[in-house]
């Protein structure tokens, strides 16, 4: 991957136009000093790059799937990164926060924060998160077909070696606290040890082994019994703080402004003992007698509202989750709902959420398989690899963020059709009285469906959201008219160089649209001429040397169904597949003969402006248009 570590950084513009890099769990960040010069085709074709998104505040995102990492790393290790002049010594959060401010979302930046600090703490975790699930998985598959008891219940008494399997996943949730308190701690610029060792008290065995302490009593608190004891005279609660997040996020929000605080008044030449020391001593007591318990109850308050609704309606949750998901996911709402499928599993044994949940995934996924389908179907190389990883990530892993941000919110005509998909999905759930549990957090994926207590609801309900959702991509298209035109158009190059052959389907699938902002109007445009020798032109090449007869008949037969030479204005080649021409009288185009002269698709992009999807003879073509026009010597 190392060339492609370079290409990606000359393709957005060189190592003085990024102003900081980070990744998430399939994406590298770029905060780019200036995103105009990013060349996004380039970025697409780059081997090992499923896609690409543009955003607000100068920010470019590259989608790589599970091999972020890897990438990231082999950027930053390229010499010119590491001499680069555009960090202007910021930070990424600097970067970001002043991103924030210049647009209309700066007075929400609290909120983008909030969100950024949920994503941040769970996001390094992922993979081991994903692999414990894989674990969980096996051990649930053991069950159903009867080859232990109920490894999820503490009181079933398992062999040795299967005590040891059940470990295996324990590794990772019992502690799951400890692992969120280190990287929030982190995330707020406080030392991410102390706010592991912070958390490390509540769940050491000696604090939880105090609730069976002759001292301790029972009480009831916010309609709950918990167990006290008395320390200094001060009541203690004692909890179960295993796989527990919302307390380790309080504490590091508690624990982030405190260290920059005294990290003011402390000289710097003692700040190394003594931030830490006076943190611990204020952070330990506060976590275990008021952090924690707090933690534990917000965190039930809102599993509460979410079971409310589940117990008042399995129908509408099955329905409500699916179609929330969507538009959750790419905000980061989906943290605190995670968050809380962790608390169902911890107080109840079980989680209610992931089961409708998965109608969302396998509709995602359903999607994706619909765009590789037409991608083999239209031999789009690129959208093929694109779409291949990010299925794969999808129905192996449970990820669906290389389809989403690598393919979904690329082309805005699958949202509709997903949508669809997660309506069904969670229309069967909902008819089959919803109600769909799971004992651990786990990813939706094809692996992990022995996961689920309703495994044949559950089977049918995400078989159905992914066929639904693929079926509609694949009849109804994800691509606007002129993408599926330039589409049909490279794909006759591929086959031949010759685009006559694809010249029928091509007039049927874009002919007689008039899509007047559709994305043609592309950056390229604004310098379209400089791509050819177009009316305009002055190029110096006689061109017959470079335009064979066939193309010089084609672009004449065009001229005639574009209204003649007279109706053409100027005539470029733009975006390497097409050609713009600029007609003084649309209504004298003539849809039909150009399709039936071999063009394979024709879109009015403004009153007086269309693009001729000629494909890769695009150059070839403006030349030969222009010389018909009269603007260069014929020969």
């Amino acid at each position: 991957m190392s060339n492609s570590a370079q290409q990606i950084v000359d393709a957005v513009g060189g190592p003085d136009n990024i102003s900081s890099l980070t990744h998430c769990a399939t994406r590298l960040r770029f905060q780019l000093n200036d995103a105009s010069v990013v060349d996004a085709k380039t970025v697409d074709s780059i081997d090992g790059v499923m896609g690409s998104v543009p955003q607000a505040g100068e920010r470019y995102q590259v989608i790589i799937g599970g091999a972020v990492q890897s990438v990231y790393n082999e950027i930053n290790a390229l010499p010119a990164m590491a001499n680069r002049g555009g960090g202007g010594g910021e930070s990424a959060d600097d970067v970001k926060a002043a991103a924030r401010a210049k647009g209309p979302r700066g007075k929400f930046s609290w909120l983008d924060n909030f969100f950024e600090f949920l994503s941040d703490s769970f996001r390094p975790i992922l993979g081991a998160l994903l692999g414990a699930s894989l674990f969980i998985t096996f051990m649930a598959l053991m069950g159903t077909l009867g080859v232990i008891g109920n490894w999820a219940d503490p009181r079933t008494d398992l062999d040795p070696s299967w005590q040891f399997v059940n470990f295996m996943w324990q590794s990772v949730f019992v502690f799951l606290p400890l692992m969120v308190a280190y990287n929030a701690t982190k995330k707020l610029g406080a030392d991410p040890w102390v706010g592991f060792a912070v958390m490390a008290l509540v769940m050491l065995p000696g604090f939880a082994a105090l609730g069976e302490s002759p001292a301790a009593y029972q009480a009831n608190v916010a309609g709950s019994d918990v167990t006290l004891v008395d320390v200094f005279g001060i009541p203690l609660t004692i909890f179960n703080y295993g796989s527990q997040v919302f307390p380790p996020l309080l504490m590091a929000a508690v624990l982030g402004p405190l260290s920059k605080g005294l990290k003011k008044i402390i000289p710097a030449n003692v700040q190394l003992i003594f931030v830490p020391f006076l943190s611990m001593l204020i952070m330990l007591p506060l976590t275990a007698f008021l952090i924690g318990p707090i933690g534990v109850f917000a965190g039930a308050g809102l599993a509460n509202v979410l079971q409310s609704v589940n117990a008042f309606s399995p129908f509408i949750f099955a329905i409500i989750i699916p179609l929330a998901y969507p538009f959750m996911v790419p905000l980061g709402l989906h943290w605190p709902i995670n968050a809380i499928m962790l608390l169902n599993i911890q107080t109840l044994g079980f989680d209610y959420i992931q089961g409708p949940m998965g109608a969302w995934n396998f509709a995602c996924f359903g999607a994706t398989a619909g765009v590789l389908f037409l991608a083999i179907k239209d031999k789009e190389v690129q959208m093929r690899q694109t779409a291949t990883g990010a299925l794969a990530a999808g129905l192996l892993g449970g990820i669906s963020e290389p389809s989403l941000y690598g393919i979904h919110l690329r082309f805005k005509r699958i949202y509709p059709l997903m949508l669809v998909g997660c309506a069904v999905g969670g229309l069967v759930q909902g008819f089959g009285g919803g109600q769909v549990h799971t004992n651990a957090f786990v990813f939706t994926s094809l692996l992990t469906i022995p996961a689920f207590d309703r495994i044949g609801l559950y089977t049918l309900s995400i078989g159905a959201a992914f066929l639904v959702a693929m079926l509609l991509v694949i009849f109804l298209d994800y691509r606007t008219p002129e993408q599926r035109a330039e589409s049909k158009a490279a794909k006759a190059a591929l086959e031949g160089g010759d685009t006559s052959g694809a010249a029928a389907a091509g007039g049927a699938a874009a002919g007689g649209s008039t899509a007047a902002g559709v994305a043609a109007t592309r950056s390229t445009d604004a310098g379209a001429g400089s791509n050819g020798t177009g009316a305009n032109g002055t190029g110096a090449a006689d061109p017959k040397d470079v335009v064979s007869d066939e193309d010089q008949a084609k672009a004449s037969q065009w001229l005639a169904a574009l209204g003649g030479p007279e109706n053409v204005s100027q005539a470029d080649a733009a975006a390497e597949t097409r050609l713009r021409v600029q007609v003084k009288d649309s209504t004298k185009v003539d849809e039909a003969a150009l399709n039936a002269a071999g063009l394979p698709g024709a879109v009015q992009v403004s009153p007086d402006l269309w693009h001729l999807v000629v494909g890769s003879n695009a150059n070839q073509y403006a030349t030969a248009m222009g010389a018909k026009l009269g603007k260069q010597p014929v020969g």
